[in-house]
């Protein structure tokens, strides 16, 4: 078993901030892949599912984010899962917003959710950051992360979020590689093979020939002209 945990805060007044992107994530991962209803348990909710062959728990604290890391380790001591088995959807500030990476391990970067699990079961697990921007100044993040995606961000925020579910059987697989093929078919669709013919357009009635209104004689003068 695999543990697939989404960072953000419960409730309905956080499901479209920024720093709700995980949640996000995992939602469509279990939305369009088949999993159970979500249940509550380890201080937030589950759901469970087959994912590339690999059976996978999904986990969405309801710790609240800087708690995160109490509802990971309740889940993990359980399963007996480790960490090396763990892969985190989080926000990313440091990532312009539709840009997706894969990491494993590494530091926190001053990310709260990020900073409780290192505190409750150390570096050691993978993280799928989603990028939402950053605001320009440190001062602006907290509001920043705490506010919704802006409607301007609404196609972009639905192409990763399908582009990761898509993806979500290769990552339980452990082949990040396929997984970010599969994001980035989503986000920037491939370009027509050099050498394939263009499809030709359709002529609009600005550029079709006017009708010829000429009687006969007229068109035998013209001729000779």
């Amino acid at each position: 078993m695999k543990l697939f945990v989404g960072l953000g805060n419960p409730g309905a007044k956080y499901a479209r901030n920024r720093h709700n992107a995980g949640f996000m994530a995992v939602d469509r991962i279990a939305e369009d892949h088949g999993f159970g209803p979500w249940r509550a348990k380890f201080q937030g909710e589950v759901t469970e599912g087959v994912l590339g062959g690999t059976k996978i728990l999904l986990l969405k604290p309801g710790t609240f984010m800087n708690r995160s890391g109490q509802s990971v380790q309740a889940a993990i001591v359980f399963y007996k899962i480790e960490p090396s088995d763990i892969t985190v959807f989080q926000d990313e500030l440091d990532l312009a917003p539709g840009k997706v990476r894969v990491k494993s391990g590494g530091g926190h970067a001053g990310h709260n959710g990020l900073r409780s699990l290192h505190g409750h079961i150390g570096e050691g697990y993978d993280r799928v950051r989603i990028g939402i921007g950053h605001p320009g100044h440190k001062d602006r993040v907290s509001g920043y992360v705490l506010s919704d995606f802006a409607k301007a961000d609404a196609d972009w925020l639905d192409d990763v979020m399908r582009g990761i579910s898509d993806g979500a059987p290769e990552l339980a697989k452990g082949d990040g590689a396929r997984f970010m093929n599969a994001v980035g078919l989503r986000v920037v669709p491939p370009r027509a093979k050099s050498g394939e013919p263009t499809p030709m357009k359709t002529p609009t009635k600005a550029q079709e020939p006017a009708p010829d209104t000429r009687g006969p004689l007229q068109k035998l003068v013209d001729r000779f002209r």
